[in-house]
């Protein structure tokens, strides 16, 4: 028997038991005629004590130990002198009466602490060893309860997991593919699913009502702080339901997962708020909501007085920073150099501030009277004490975006984003397309299987750009943690979709067919939603990235830096796949 307990169990009730303990040392301290060795495992950390006086030989063979060798120690629980309240085992110690080395480790690259010396390369490269490191371990840990929660949940509402291919047929309308070669088909490909999406529409065409699946998928596009190239998706559909049927139980298990995960209650019915206000006020579609700050547009105050940059604009608008009126000169710069930056492109920016007494005090002061200014700090209902942000733009959706960057920026300024703090809300009635200037044509904005706002539907014929979607993404902390729609359920329709995204008839009978003809065999109305499991998880812990919550991540490039992939094939593999790889130009730099 390798143990007996694990190292984060033992308590001074415990005291007198002969234990046995595996697992890996932390460190070694020599005080005097004594050694410790701090004992670690997955559970916890237990302190052993080997003393020179009773047994040299084996205090001797303690004191060659190194960090990370994996031993076996037995020995007595003792009650500690000097407790340790940081460590839940640490009214103990285990005097040790032998010891044994499992296997001995070379030198850790990095330090194997909560707060380590390793940068992110060099852990990613190590990532076993960071995963032995307390808190990479709790957000796996978290992943876990969550899952198992969801499945608790979702089996309760009479849900059915069921597993979907892995290897699939492209879908080139979406994100890029991961594309699989197949050797027994030459010159065919499969294609690693983005999402089950439609074939979880044809289990409810099969009649199985209610499915789930906490699924793998992949999609070949830029990498950001919120996407990996393979990412898992909490992943739900639903027959006979509408939409609110679909928000109301998924929003019941966002509830639920707070509740069980992080003991946080959420009493009311989630914020709902269409797109087109969350891109009004916010410039955002997933608008985080722990504070305030909503845009204001200030087109008719401030234009014809004379300033240019404002009255050449397509678009003015602002926000009303709190308590913010004592930023100095150099604070006001460095959020005029953030708005610059290339990512953003913002061209300047202009700012007020409401003084003690009421009047503003402006940046462009010599272009507006104190009754205008006055106009715009009453639209703002901006009191003394509170600054006011002002962009501009000759592009209103983009100077939004802007604006909303400034926005997140002074809620990090003013530490008004508390990670402890959530606020969460549902987007709705999404545009159903959008305009691709590379395809020069409507593009789906969520996919194409989404069915429109009923009311909506005649204007497919007549002005396709203003039709709404059955869509709604829920948001939590300016995170969109899923997305879901109600699905188009009848060929014809979804015929017509297709004529509008420019498919031929043929092209979509080639893509989609399968899917339309099964709609030929009484195709229930249904709806679903994914959530984002790696989202869900870095939300729940507090962090920036998900690439911590997911056991082997990969890095910035899409490269596992530890299997050292994706890598050549040799030549022997190509040429069974009937593959013949152009040169690869090199980026000009």
């Amino acid at each position: 028997m390798y143990r007996t307990n694990t190292c984060g169990e033992l308590r001074l009730a415990d005291a007198g038991k002969e234990v046995t303990l595996s697992g890996w040392v932390q460190r070694v301290r020599k005080m005097g005629g004594m050694t410790f060795l701090d004992l670690r495992d997955r559970y916890g950390i237990t302190q052993i004590v080997f003393n020179n006086d009773t047994d040299a030989a084996l205090c001797e063979q303690a004191n060659h130990l190194g960090r990370e060798f994996v031993v076996q120690v037995t020995g007595l629980v003792a009650e500690r002198t000097a407790k340790n309240p940081n460590l839940l085992t640490g009214d103990v110690e285990i005097i040790a009466n032998s010891l044994k080395v499992l296997n001995a480790s070379e030198v850790p690259p990095f330090t194997i602490e909560d707060e380590s010396d390793g940068g992110d390369d060099l852990r990613m490269k190590y990532r076993y060893l960071d995963l032995r490191r307390n808190p990479v371990r709790r957000n796996l840990e978290l992943r876990h309860r969550m899952t198992m929660e969801v499945r608790r949940y979702l089996d309760s509402k009479g849900f059915l997991e069921i597993e979907t291919p892995m290897l699939v047929g492209s879908t080139p309308e979406g994100a890029r593919d991961f594309v699989v070669p197949s050797r027994m088909n030459p010159g065919c490909f499969y294609a690693l699913p983005q999402s089950p999406q439609t074939l979880k529409q044809l289990l409810m065409v099969s009649g199985m009502d209610r499915y789930f699946q906490i699924v793998k998928c992949f999609r070949d596009e830029d990498l950001r702080a919120d996407r990996q190239p393979e990412f898992t998706q909490i992943d739900c559909e639903m027959s006979f339901v509408e939409q609110e049927d679909v928000i109301s139980l998924f929003e019941g298990m966002a509830k639920h997962l707070f509740k069980e995960l992080r003991g946080v209650e959420l009493d009311g019915p989630f914020v709902r708020m269409p797109w087109s206000d969350a891109m009004k006020y916010y410039g955002s579609d997933k608008p985080d909501l722990r504070f305030e700050m909503k845009f204001v547009e200030l087109m008719d105050i401030l234009k014809g007085y004379g300033f240019a940059v404002f009255d050449n604009a397509a678009y003015i608008g602002g926000i009303c920073a709190k308590g913010a009126a004592n930023y100095t000169r150099k604070q006001l710069d460095q959020l005029t150099d953030f708005v610059k930056r290339p990512q953003i492109g913002a061209k300047g920016m202009v700012y007020a501030r409401v003084e003690a007494d009421g009047s503003v005090k402006s940046s462009v002061d010599k272009f507006y009277s104190q009754e205008t200014l006055q106009k715009m700090k009453e639209a703002f209902g901006a009191e003394p004490g509170d600054l006011i942000l002002i962009l501009s733009g000759d592009d209103a959706m983009k100077t939004r975006k802007q604006l909303c960057e400034l926005r997140l920026e002074m809620g990090n300024r003013l530490g008004l984003r508390d990670k402890n703090k959530f606020a969460c809300l549902w987007v709705v009635d999404f545009p159903m397309f959008e305009w691709s200037e590379e395809e020069q044509r409507l593009m789906a904005m969520h996919h194409p299987f989404t069915h429109p706002k009923d009311e909506d539907i005649p204007m497919l014929d007549t002005d396709p750009a203003s039709v709404r979607a059955d869509a709604y993404d829920m948001v939590v902390n300016g995170v969109e943690v899923g997305g879901g729609s109600i699905r188009i359920h009848d060929s014809e329709l979804q015929a017509k979709m297709f004529e509008i995204l420019g498919f031929t008839p043929e092209k979509a009978q080639e893509q989609f067919g399968f899917l339309m003809n099964a709609f030929k065999y009484g195709a229930p109305p249904h709806g679903g939603l994914a959530y984002g499991l790696d989202r869900w998880v870095s939300l729940f812990a507090g962090l920036d990235s998900i690439r911590d919550c997911i056991a082997f991540p990969k890095n910035n490039s899409g490269r596992d830096v530890m299997l050292e992939a994706p890598a050549p094939l040799d030549q022997k593999q190509l040429d069974e796949l009937q593959l013949e790889l152009a040169p690869v130009e090199e980026k000009k730099s």
